[in-house]
């Protein structure tokens, strides 16, 4: 029976939880997930997991921050004056937003507090920081 490798087109379903058994994404009720093999279209500790396994295998497999999404970088959290906000945007905690970059790039960030003086925000990806845990079943390679 064929292994998944490099380059290899394959069908995937999968569960994503953390640590404390929370579920932050699924394949559940929705097709299963296209990935090229290699390509850089997943995190690094995914396309390892997928590279080996055979169609029909299911497996648990736990990647590491740093074969994820990478520390949870405090530089990447900004506070700015409650007075530059734009006077119709009425910001909640956990609200994610686009912002302007200073290279004109747009970034998502995450209000992660705000009162009358200042906000805060998390450009961090939501699961910097975090190890993954990850039931997968190979559906197709191709």
């Amino acid at each position: 029976m064929t292994q998944a490798k490099k380059g290899d087109k394959v069908q995937v379903h999968y569960k994503g939880t953390l640590a404390d058994g929370s579920v932050f994404d699924s394949s559940e009720g929705r097709p299963p997930l296209d990935v090229t093999l290699g390509a850089g279209q997943v995190i690094p500790g995914f396309d390892e997991a997928l590279t080996g396994m055979k169609v029909g295998e299911k497996k648990t497999v736990l990647i590491p921050v740093d074969k994820a999404y990478g520390p949870h970088n405090e530089d990447m959290v900004m506070q700015l004056p409650a007075n530059q906000i734009p006077p119709d945007l009425n910001p909640e905690i956990g609200q994610r937003l686009q912002v302007g970059g200073t290279g004109g790039e747009v970034m998502v960030v995450e209000v992660v507090d705000l009162n009358d003086e200042f906000i805060v925000l998390d450009a961090n990806a939501p699961l910097a920081g975090k190890d993954l845990i990850f039931d997968l079943e190979m559906v197709a390679i191709a």
